[in-house]
């Protein structure tokens, strides 16, 4: 049975007030067995307030909307798994919307929460917003959102930025310092989450090194299982390959497969490289070697910056830069003879 305050104050034998003051921890007026008593009902009951009602009071309803590209990617569901540990914690709810990449969809998610009255919003998108959600944006200005979206939409405030750039670059680096000279790299098809930077990295790692940048050791697919595979296996057919960097752990996962299927062996025989370190990157047969990047901390660090933002709307959202990290495991080795 679900209970009211009213009803828990009749059965506690006290006032409405009384019982309103305990469950917000105002109740220090109160004798201990005034509280226990309160407090047990409350439990025996599994008592729960109304966020409808605490919403008309306090034009606050507790709830986060949350639109991300893709539910089923790793990267965004630890993204995601950040969000609500920083706010559940502190009462938020978190309302997940999935945009499939499409901006339609999230532009009709973004007007949908904030008709029903969302605190705020996180929004990771792909894509460059129109004019009219743009940060300066009227739509901006009566609903607090925060960016996930590597700095694609310009703004002074609250960019979350990862190095990406320096991440990529370490990592074919540590091929090049192994003595590969032949490196392929499998790169998104779409602009899906702008990963340029990432394929940046990987030219100018080449370039520091001398060794000249070869258009025919580049593949291109969905950054997904399917698409590593797809791209691996275009860039096997150059026999000389000996080294693969693959723009996420995903792509590299199906990467493995068309080396395999080619009888191939990794690192033996091509040495692979992935990003994101995601957490099944360490299972893969050989651990993959990878660049990690603190998702889990974008996600919490994004719903902290939402929830300043809602609770003190006149304080500026900083800025935050996130580091990358080389996490070298079993999947490259060192060659031996000049390839």
């Amino acid at each position: 049975m679900k209970l009211t305050i009213r009803q828990i104050a009749e059965l506690a034998g006290v006032s409405v007030t009384t019982v309103s003051q305990i469950l917000n921890n105002k109740g220090s007026r109160f004798s201990e067995e005034t509280r226990r008593r309160v407090l047990a009902i409350v439990e025996e009951y599994h008592y729960k307030p109304d966020f409808f009602a605490s919403n008309v009071i306090k034009r606050h309803s507790k709830t986060i909307g949350m639109i991300v590209p893709d539910v089923t990617d790793a990267f965004f569901s630890k993204i995601v798994e950040g969000a609500e540990r920083y706010m559940n914690p502190l009462g938020y709810m978190l309302v997940l919307c999935n945009s499939h990449q499409n901006q339609e969809k999230e532009i009709q998610f973004l007007e949908e929460l904030a008709h029903r009255s969302v605190d705020g919003i996180l929004l990771a998108t792909p894509h460059l917003l129109p004019e009219a959600y743009q940060v300066e944006s009227s739509f901006f200005q009566k609903t607090p959102v925060i960016l996930i979206d590597r700095g694609i939409n310009t703004r002074d405030t609250g960019r979350l930025i990862i190095k990406e750039y320096e991440g990529a670059y370490l990592a074919v680096k540590h091929l090049i310092t192994q003595g590969h000279r032949h490196i392929g790299v499998l790169k998104e098809n779409t602009g899906y989450y702008q990963l340029e930077e990432r394929f940046n990295g990987y030219r100018l790692a080449l370039k520091d090194a001398g060794i000249p940048f070869r258009k025919q050791y580049v593949a291109s697919s969905d950054l997904t299982i399917t698409g590593g595979y797809t791209a691996a296996k275009e860039l096997l057919r150059r026999r000389e390959i000996t080294a693969i960097f693959c723009s996420n752990d995903l792509m590299a996962m199906g990467c493995y497969k068309a080396i395999y299927e080619a009888g191939k062996k990794v690192p033996e025989d091509v040495s692979v490289i992935g990003f994101d370190d995601i957490q099944f990157s360490e299972y893969m047969s050989p651990p993959l070697t990878t660049v990690m990047q603190p998702t889990f901390d974008i996600g919490f660090t994004a719903a902290k910056f939402l929830v300043d933002a809602i609770e003190y709307p006149r304080h500026r959202v900083p800025n935050k830069i996130f580091e990358t990290r080389l996490i070298i495991r079993e999947s490259t080795k060192t060659l031996t003879t000049k390839p």
